[in-house]
């Protein structure tokens, strides 16, 4: 059993005369490692970005909910008609009246 462990710890085993068939075992399973570790690193970017998009479309809920409500200010009447006293433009003391119009065309 000892000379089995000392053997292996030795590297008699890569070169021995059927070393042939234990190098490429070894070949195989470092490929192996390196698409794990690639694979790994992959989906380690992946999650970093889906952070990051996360966080940009916190970013942007936050400033599409600050614009809207400074939008309904805006449409407000009451501030409307402040900005448009401010440029000497008052309300209307007549209100709007219709104007409706007859075709002279009859349709037949």
């Amino acid at each position: 059993m000892k000379k089995n462990i000392y053997s292996i710890l030795r590297g008699k085993f890569l070169i021995s005369d059927d070393s042939f068939k234990n190098w490429r075992i070894i070949i195989f399973i470092s490929f192996l490692a390196i698409i794990m570790i690639a694979s790994s690193h992959s989906a380690d970017q992946k999650v970093y970005e889906i952070a990051n998009l996360t966080n940009e479309v916190k970013e942007l809920r936050s400033a599409f909910v600050d614009k809207r409500g400074k939008l309904m200010q805006l449409k407000k009447e009451s501030f409307v008609e402040a900005e448009m006293k401010e440029k000497g433009i008052g309300i209307s003391l007549n209100p709007p009246t219709k104007i409706i119009v007859k075709s002279s065309k009859s349709v037949k």
